[in-house]
């Protein structure tokens, strides 16, 4: 019986990732063009995530450093903390963005993961990222609640179409995948995608 549940995890997982392929595919597309702007420029990603979603900014931080499939020079990235020094001299609210105004600068990306978009630190973080003119790169799930009202024009808004957390980290896993991929490509050239 339990080969059942776990069988339906894996189809549950695949049928969201296709049904969301097309739909996320424009916008992923704007996120990869707000990350190019930003290293071609000299500029520098900020990585942001809260709790569960605060691992996935640390791999994004060090695809991006270190490479994701293909040898390319190192670019800026750096995921911001939420450890207990950080913590100790801010209000856990404001432990994001005071890493932001001392970290970012016009022309920066911020990009936030969260499932929900109602954590009020990532909230702050991205007042902070709007004070310094940078550029938003949200990654949500179920309609990007509280944090997708604090979005601009200019911002690139990923949102998972899913209620349950566990379907969204996989696919915004998928989404930091085609991000890495895509500015590999814009700046070494395509590649066959390989299996």
């Amino acid at each position: 019986m339990l080969d059942l549940r776990i069988q339906q995890h894996f189809i549950d997982s695949a049928d969201l990732q296709y049904q969301a392929a097309e739909p996320l595919a424009k916008p992923v597309e704007s996120g990869v063009q707000a990350l190019l702007a930003c290293v071609t420029s000299g500029g520098t990603v900020l990585v942001a995530g809260w709790g569960g979603t605060a691992p996935s900014a640390q791999y994004f931080a060090s695809l991006f450093v270190g490479g994701f499939e293909r040898e390319r020079p190192e670019l800026a990235a750096l995921a911001l903390s939420g450890d207990f020094a950080v913590l100790a001299v801010a209000p856990e609210d404001q432990a994001l963005a005071r890493q932001v105004r001392a970290l970012g600068h016009t022309g920066d990306v911020l990009m936030v993961l969260t499932t929900a978009g109602e954590e009020p630190v990532l909230q702050q973080a991205v007042h902070a990222a709007h004070e310094r003119d940078m550029t938003v790169i949200a990654l949500t799930g179920k309609g990007g609640g509280a944090l997708a009202k604090l979005l601009r024009e200019t911002d690139v808004h990923v949102c998972v179409p899913h209620d349950r957390v566990a379907r969204i980290r996989e696919v915004q896993q998928l989404v930091l995948h085609c991000l890495c991929d895509g500015v590999d490509a814009q700046l070494l050239g395509e590649q066959e995608l390989s299996e």
